[in-house]
């Protein structure tokens, strides 16, 4: 029997010198930021290195590894080499027996490592991993072949994983389905790690469709409060995307990136990953994506409180949009209408405190949204409601809330829920209000907390 103990990364401890775990994460996550990376360091994470749990950093850390110490190789920093962590996986997934339950699900800093991502792949053979993107949530999981090469069935397999999701998350929301997402997920890049795949086309549709999935479970975390998880998950597409050479993948990742970091405070890395989105999405043909990038660095302008930026980013994002959709358009983007136009503009006023002209771009979303896209629905009324509150017309943003309540049994979002919380404390306590935000405040308070599951159907 071989050992499997983890050997201490002595070389990389060395690195970190007199500095606290924590300090070198904080100067790990500075130096991704510095070549446009993005990876969720933190202090269990590099004792988890020096410890040698991780043999081998995923490559999003390669990347800043090698950027923090320039004229190192992996193996001078400690690390063993990729080949050999990879094929000792592949190795042992060819033999190993099916499992009898699935596996952990991917905590905040699981999908930090490759090592952790191969975990999955010995608890069987390819065909275990295909099963597994099936969803489970209605009907009878994706039944594929049971030999290792990958190809046109698998590869589908994970498209249709990556839409399914999508359509769940336009009509429910995130809190219910991240758990539920993440076993595809490890399914997929199992796939992109065990299997020979047939065709450059297909090994390309594969690196597309699991970075796609990464982004799909990372907004299902980012939308129900899972911040640090839907870091991870963006950082792994976009080393995915970079791997693989995908500029419509790389362009997607950064958006989402952008998106993460407005909502968590982070407004001059949203500028900066909505311009590398741009950079990435110039040779692909599609105004719609430039307009969303672009109302992405207007997000993030707005934070920082730069209304001129804003105001030009918005510019820029009105005359892309108003070019129309075309063929280039990527299929992710079919939430992308005027109505999420109006919404996101609604954002950027409200962060630069002009309430009016916040609510009016928020009651013009409410007014466009398509009824299919309930999720967003519920989104765009809460984000009226907080509008209209903070502008000082508490009797409509009362009228307003009610009608998000009346969604909740349907959607289950951290981020609406977050927004109607800080709503009923910009309208203040019960007491002295006037009867319809007294009305309001009452139905808020006997909402449950956590509501069971919807049962969605017809998918």
């Amino acid at each position: 029997m071989v050992s499997t103990r983890a050997v201490p990364n002595l070389a990389f401890r060395r690195l970190r010198g007199p500095r606290s775990a924590g300090e070198f994460a904080a100067a790990v996550r500075r130096s991704a930021r510095e070549i446009g990376e993005q990876v969720a360091c933190d202090a269990r994470y590099i004792g988890r290195v020096e410890s040698g749990e991780i043999r081998c950093p995923n490559y999003a850390y390669e990347r800043v590894f090698l950027h923090m110490f320039p004229g190192t190789t992996l193996e001078d920093l400690g690390f063993s080499p990729r080949a050999s962590v990879r094929g000792r996986a592949a190795r042992s997934a060819v033999d190993a027996p099916p499992p009898t339950a699935p596996p952990p699900e991917p905590g905040g800093d699981d999908e930090e490592s490759d090592v952790l991502r191969r975990v999955f792949m010995t608890s069987g053979t390819t065909a275990v991993a295909a099963v597994s993107l099936g969803l489970g949530l209605n009907g009878p999981a994706a039944a594929l072949p049971l030999q290792r090469r990958v190809g046109d069935s698998e590869v589908s397999a994970v498209e249709r994983a990556v839409r399914q999701i999508r359509v769940l998350d336009d009509r429910h929301g995130g809190d219910w389905l991240y758990r539920r997402a993440s076993q595809p997920l490890r399914a997929a890049y199992a796939l992109l790690d065990a299997g020979t795949v047939s065709r450059r086309s297909t090994a390309d549709r594969l690196h597309s469709g699991a970075g796609e999935l990464a982004i799909s479970v990372g907004w299902l975390a980012h939308d129900s409060g899972r911040f640090e998880d839907a870091r991870s998950h963006y950082a792994e597409a976009l080393a995915t995307a970079r791997v693989a050479g995908d500029p419509a993948l790389e362009a997607h990742a950064f958006c989402n990136v952008s998106f993460l970091a407005r909502d968590t405070g982070r407004p001059r890395e949203a500028v900066r990953a909505a311009e590398a989105g741009q950079r990435a999405a110039e040779p692909l043909g599609s105004p719609r994506l430039r307009a969303l990038l672009a109302l992405r660095e207007a997000g993030g302008r707005a934070g920082l409180g730069d209304r001129t930026g804003c105001e030009r980013a918005l510019g820029r994002a009105h005359a892309a949009f108003s070019r129309g959709p075309s063929g280039a358009d990527p299929e992710w983007m079919s939430f992308f209408r005027e109505a999420e136009l109006e919404m996101l503009e609604a954002q950027c006023w409200a962060a630069l405190g002009d309430w009016a002209r916040a609510a009016r771009h928020a009651e013009r979303a409410v007014r466009l949204q398509d009824s299919h896209f309930t999720r967003n629905l519920a989104l765009y009324r809460a984000e009226l409601t907080w509008d209209l509150a903070r502008g000082g017309r508490p009797e409509e943003a009362a009228a307003a809330g009610h009608a998000v309540l009346d969604l909740l049994d349907e959607v289950q979002s951290s981020r609406i829920r977050a927004i109607l919380h800080d709503t009923v404390g910009a309208l203040g306590p019960r007491t002295g209000a006037t009867s319809p935000v007294r009305d309001f405040l009452d139905r808020y308070a006997s909402v449950p907390a956590c509501p069971a599951d919807p049962s969605p159907s017809g998918v």
